[in-house]
């Protein structure tokens, strides 16, 4: 199949058993493996490796040297088939890792729509990731990590396995994330990440008025600046929560967590 439909380089390798969509371009010395699924538009660089089962969208665009759908790095992967799902429009830049899930890990790693994922991203097994993501240069998700939409990871973050990250979170240049970081916070890099309060320029370019920012202001002072327990701070948080739907999903964010709030 190699080099036989306009797009495709000579020198690319191509399971006969990968599906191509229409105008799919594939540089030069790539390598398609079986079980592959590359929808319309979508541009893969030159010396990339993309192994299945993963299925990739639309109009995706895929530089030199990307690693995709690999096995998971994990001691208990044992050959078990697991997939790797990107949607659709994402930029996946030089020398980024994604790994398929692992069987006991709910068998997918799964990437939403309209991301971008720098040079040397590494996204690991039984990852999901939503959609409008910014992850620059070096940062790093472990195993089962969640990220929600419109999250942004400075350089060189490291998020621990299990963790979770809500919706319109950023987190600073360097900081690791050992617990679970609240949607709308913003966490700054001190060895491990703190909280150091609320995304708000992030919120006004997504187009949240004055009004909303103000509650979730609120709601952030009352987890994070008063002081009082968790069960006490999330009594306040309800109360916020019946005139804010913001408020409720950090509410609801933090109810579902497994691991500890990043506090």
């Amino acid at each position: 199949m190699a080099g036989s439909a306009p797009g495709i380089h000579a020198s690319a390798v191509i399971d006969p058993s990968a599906r191509l969509g229409a105008g799919v371009a594939v540089g030069a010395f790539s390598v398609i493996g079986p079980e592959v699924e590359i929808g319309d538009g979508t541009v893969v660089g030159a010396h990339c490796s993309i192994h299945g089962p993963t299925r990739i969208g639309r109009d995706n665009r895929i530089h030199g040297h990307a690693a995709i759908g690999g096995d998971p790095q994990d001691k208990k992967f044992g050959g078990e088939r697991t997939e790797l799902l990107i949607g659709d429009r994402n930029v996946i830049r030089e020398f980024a890792t994604i790994s398929r899930g692992t069987g006991n890990g709910g068998g997918v790693t799964r990437i939403g729509d309209d991301n971008w994922l720098l040079a040397y991203v590494h996204i690991a097994h039984d990852c999901r990731v939503g959609s409008h993501c910014v992850f620059s240069n070096n940062a790093t998700l472990a195993g089962h990590v969640e990220i929600g939409d419109h999250v942004i990871l400075s350089g060189f973050v490291g998020v621990h396995q299990f963790c979770r990250i809500g919706a319109h979170a950023f987190v600073g240049m360097g900081a690791f994330v050992n617990g679970d970081v609240p949607p709308y916070v913003l966490v700054a890099q001190e060895g491990y990440g703190r909280p150091r309060g609320v995304n708000a320029e992030g919120l006004k370019r997504r187009g949240f008025d004055g009004e909303r920012i103000a509650a979730i202001k609120r709601a952030y002072r009352a987890l994070y600046v008063s002081g009082v327990k968790l069960d006490e701070a999330k009594q306040q948080l309800a109360a916020l929560a019946r005139d804010s739907d913001d408020v409720r999903a950090l509410l609801e964010f933090i109810e579902r967590g497994e691991r500890p709030l990043l506090r």
